[in-house]
Formats: C-alpha cells, structure tokens, sequence
C-alpha cells in the first residue's frame, strides 16, 4: 500500500492510500468537521492530479474521516480576507472540485455525513455517491453573501433542475437522506453508517470488473458530451463574494449571530 499524506494547517490534513486497485481519499481534520482551509484545498489538488500517474489506481473513492464528509471551507479564515483574496479562494475551492471532477478514472464518494457548501460541491463533483442516516446536504451560501458562480450552480442544477436549486439557495435549508436520495444527490442509501467503507468497496470492486474502456467512455460522454472538448475549469467562474454582503455574513459567523443584511439595487 502506497500511503501519501499532506499536512495543512492546525493538523488538516489530505490522506490518499493506494492498493488494490484502489485510491482512497481521506479529509481529515475532524475537530472541525473537517473544514478545508486554502492549503488543504490545494493539496487536495495536488492529490486529484497525482493519482492518474499510478497505473494499478482503477477506482477513486473520496470520504471524510469520522462521521463528517466536510463541512466545505473554514469559513473563519475568511474574515482575515480581503474580496480579491475571498475570490482567489474559491478559485482554489473550484480547481480542486474540478480535479476530481475530472479525474479518467471511475470515483465515489462515500457521503459519511454532512456534506456542506463546498464540500456538498465536491460530493457532487464524484460520479457515484453513498449516503447513510447521518448525511445532511445543502449549500446555505445566502447566509454569508456569497455569489453562487456559474460553475457551482451547474453542477447542482445538472443533478437537480433549475428549479430545485433556486429553491436549495434561496432558502439554504438542508436535505436530510432521504430527500438526498429522492432527488439523485445520492445514488445509494444505506441503513447503517458503519458499513459504509465495506459497501463502497463493493461497489468499487464491481466498477473494476467492467470494461475500463466502456468506464471511461461512459464518464467522458456524460459529463463533457464530446469527448474532445477539454474545458478549463475557469470558465464561468466571476466573483463568488458580493463585496458588501460577504464581510458581513462572514462577521456574523465568527460572532455566532444573524446577519444584518441591508437590501440595496444589484
């Protein structure tokens, strides 16, 4: 087994083991529900780039450690920020998303809890997720003035529909299991949270014995259409802050209150 790990701030850290077939992908910072600062989102990068140069990788899986997915990015970090420096954040947020969106490889991510903001992105960037009872999905950007960019917004609306994500978003409520699995965010629901790394083994293993030819045709046609068109992951992006809204709905984390919103033409 091939284990690399890249150590982040406050001991976050990026697991990937490697055997069998497999390239396991742990976040790991779990006294913060596993929130990703800007290191960890670039060596999550960093990490998505790397495991297509191992020939034995076959299947991707991509969880949270203890009973978290990831709660997204540390929000807290941001009130050091600056717009310009927020925006360069989520830059780093969408490549890293992107990497794994992109990876030529079959991956599933095993939804362990809460996947939120960000990180419901990055559950959604896995071609096959598996929930359990303790999954909990939403993107609740409203409450801190983000922007939803265009690349965000379509990958919940391909999965979903316009509507129900204007709806997500509008109201920033989260989508317990079993709506999770109505909708198709997750495509598998199992009843007990402890078999969740032996069931996606299985589906793993059953992925690698299907022709990695047709997987990965398969995976080139539905995600890009035509499988010559290799768009950058920059497109779309724009401002993901409004430079009013997200200083405020940022403050109003960190000092545990409600945002003080103040309407105003946009």
């Amino acid at each position: 087994m091939r284990v690399t790990i890249k150590k982040t701030e406050q001991d976050g850290k990026i697991i990937l083991q490697e055997s069998g077939g497999f390239a396991i992908v742990t976040i790991n910072r779990p006294d913060l529900k596993n929130a990703l600062t800007n290191r960890m989102w670039k060596d999550l990068a960093a990490i998505g780039r790397k495991i297509p140069e191992n020939p034995k990788n076959k299947v991707v899986i991509l969880r949270g450690s203890k009973n978290h997915f990831t709660a997204g990015s540390d929000i807290k970090q941001f009130n050091h920020l600056s717009i310009e420096e927020a925006n360069e954040a989520f830059r780093l947020m969408e490549e890293a998303i992107s990497t794994f969106e992109r990876i030529p490889l079959p991956t599933i991510g095993a939804i362990n809890g809460p996947a939120m903001g960000a990180g419901f992105e990055l559950a959604l960037a896995c071609d096959i997720r598996i929930g359990t009872p303790n999954t909990l999905m939403g993107i609740p950007v409203g409450r801190l003035g983000i922007t939803l960019n265009q690349m965000f917004a379509k990958r919940i609306a391909d999965l979903i529909g316009k509507s129900r994500t204007m709806d997500l978003v509008y109201t920033g409520r989260l989508l317990k299991p079993k709506e999770c699995y109505d909708l198709g965010l997750i495509n598998y629901l199992i009843e007990n949270e402890a078999d969740i790394n032996h069931f996606t083994i299985q589906i793993g293993k059953k992925i690698m014995e299907q022709s990695p030819a047709s997987v990965l045709a398969v995976k080139r046609a539905v995600s890009f259409n035509n499988p010559t068109i290799s768009i950058p992951w920059e497109t779309g992006l724009g401002s993901s802050v409004d430079p009013v809204d997200f200083p405020e709905g940022v403050r109003s984390f960190v000092e545990k209150r409600k945002p003080n919103f103040q309407r105003r033409g946009l």
